[in-house]
């Protein structure tokens, strides 16, 4: 009898998902029909469809940052790739050149962390090697050291250069002032006659009267704001309010004398002056008299509870700690950030005592500890905020990734054009482009730190039965870490005279961890 052979199946490989990176430093040539981008995607395409018979697939999605250095990982396409390796959508991350991904060893080994704990390859396809082997790894950190000490000496350069330019009293750049522009071929500062007048103006009511807060209430009553200006990409920057911050670097700043400043020396300028001498340095005389701190930063000496998490809920401000002097006793107040900087009469809430308020919160957290009734109800109500938390933010996720399809397929009927409308219409595609991707990024981190954040019954429990056994007991500096650890918000309205509470979800968490470590301590 014959044996009958069946040979085995043969399998297809199995499929490998790559995701092309691209980045370029500076936004110069991104508008043209075919840039940097454009370049590197290309080949990367071609090597990958080389690679089919591997089981290599090409994700749709772009990850390109154009416009962003590579010292940095604070880009937006590059996050959002992150965002993908961890949720295991990309088995391949392909790049032209290594530098693309990162041009700092530091943030480029930190990234290579995460492809290796995601099992995530890495593949520049111009530039061979193999992190498999130590030889494989050490060439790569040779490269890496080499693109980052490129970097390093650019940097270099450029700051030597601006620092130069500086020196020789030049404009080099950065946030318009009011009563300035920009001429756009000489690139000096050129003096705006109608905003020089307000300029004048403000110092003139300073100087008359050396009020922070009421020179802001004088200048918003008629209107004014800060500096209005558009970007050479065509980013508007409309002005605002003016308050104490705002009006402190206008009043200090060294321009309107015809001067620049640069590390703590101050050259003379090219631009021409819009306030006289004099009246600047009377300015800063009253500034100097009148900032009874001297811009150190203010200790928590008092153990204000709520520092850092009361909120005015009418101005959407911070509430922060002051007190006041009575011959020799001291009386505690929250004050809003807004009535601080703009006067009383701007804000409903204004000031609440620092020593009821705090009470208060304190009481509630404890009734809640105690009453099981009241801690179910806080954790049904902390379940159905995080689902509608979640809910909100997959609802931005479609239509972010729905919005990112279309225009990818516009981009893509584009693509060949050859017409100047055609290229404008480009170039505005690719910006929106950047924005969809920036914003799905963003909510992608939302949906993860939502995921980490979620708390049960158990943690709200532990977290919050630290309170009636040892709370008292703790010294104020310890009970303000406690109570920032819990509390996210406390926001106070003053007009109804009510008062809300938000926990922090990962702050409960660490405290039920802390509270778990305690009693496994206690029981040893």
């Amino acid at each position: 009898m014959r044996r009958r052979v069946t040979e085995p199946p043969v399998r297809a490989p199995a499929a490998f998902r790559c995701a092309i990176y691209t980045r370029k430093s500076t936004e110069e040539g991104l508008e043209q029909e075919f840039n940097s981008l454009d370049a590197q995607r290309e080949a990367c395409e071609s090597f990958v469809a080389s690679q089919r018979g591997e089981g290599w697939e090409l994700l749709p999605d772009r990850y390109d940052d154009g416009g962003y250095s590579g010292g940095n990982t604070e880009r937006p396409a590059l996050k959002r790739l992150m965002a993908d390796v961890e949720s295991g959508r990309v088995n391949v991350v392909v790049v032209y050149k290594l530098d693309r991904l990162s041009r700092s060893l530091l943030d480029f080994t930190k990234l290579m962390e995460v492809f290796d704990a995601r099992k995530v390859a890495f593949v520049s396809i111009t530039q061979k090697f193999d992190t498999s082997t130590s030889m494989g790894r050490l060439m790569l950190h040779i490269l890496l050291s080499f693109a980052q000490f490129e970097r390093e000496m650019i940097a270099e350069r450029t700051r030597d250069k601006m620092s130069a330019a500086r020196r020789k009293g030049k404009w080099v750049g950065g946030t318009l002032v009011l009563g300035y522009d920009v001429d756009p071929e000489r690139k000096r500062l050129v003096v705006n006659e109608d905003e020089a007048a307000r300029v004048r103006e403000i110092f003139d009511i300073y100087l008359k009267e050396p009020s922070l807060v009421g020179l802001a209430q004088t200048l918003n009553g008629r209107g004014w704001t800060t500096k209005s200006w558009t970007t050479k990409t065509g980013d508007a920057h409309a002005g605002t309010r003016w308050d104490k911050m705002n009006l402190q670097r206008l009043l200090t700043n060294v321009l309107y004398t015809g001067r620049v400043s640069h590390h703590g020396t101050v050259y003379p300028g090219e631009h021409p002056p819009i306030v006289e001498r004099a009246a600047w340095d009377r300015a800063q005389q009253f500034l100097r008299h009148n900032g009874r701190t001297g811009g150190a930063t203010v200790k928590n000496k008092h153990g204000a509870l709520l520092r850092g998490v009361a909120r005015c809920v009418p101005c959407d401000s911070m509430m922060v700690h002051t007190w006041t002097l009575k011959g020799t006793k001291r009386y505690r107040y929250y004050t809003c950030l807004r009535a601080q900087k703009q006067g009383w009469a701007s804000c409903p809430t204004k000031a609440v005592p620092a020593a009821e308020i705090e009470r208060f919160v304190v009481d509630r957290i404890r009734v809640i500890g105690r009453d099981p009734g009241v801690l179910a109800a806080t954790a049904d109500e902390a379940r159905r905020q995080h689902a509608a938390r979640v809910e909100g933010l997959e609802r931005d996720r479609g239509d972010a990734e729905r919005e990112l399809r279309t225009l990818h397929g516009q981009v893509r009927k584009l693509a060949g054009a050859t017409e100047e409308s055609a290229t404008a219409r480009l170039a505005d595609l690719q910006e929106r482009t950047r924005t969809a991707e920036r914003r799905l990024t963003d909510v992608r981190e939302g949906l993860a730190a939502a995921e980490r954040e979620r708390v049960d019954d158990g943690d709200l429990a532990a977290a919050l039965s630290l309170f009636d056994p040892v709370w008292d007991s703790l010294y104020p500096r310890e009970q303000a870490r406690v109570l920032r650890l819990l509390v996210e918000r406390v926001g106070y309205d003053g007009r109804e005279g009510t008062l809300a509470i938000t926990f922090r979800p990962t702050g409960i968490r660490a405290l039920a961890d802390e509270v778990a470590a305690g009693r496994k301590e206690a029981r040893r």
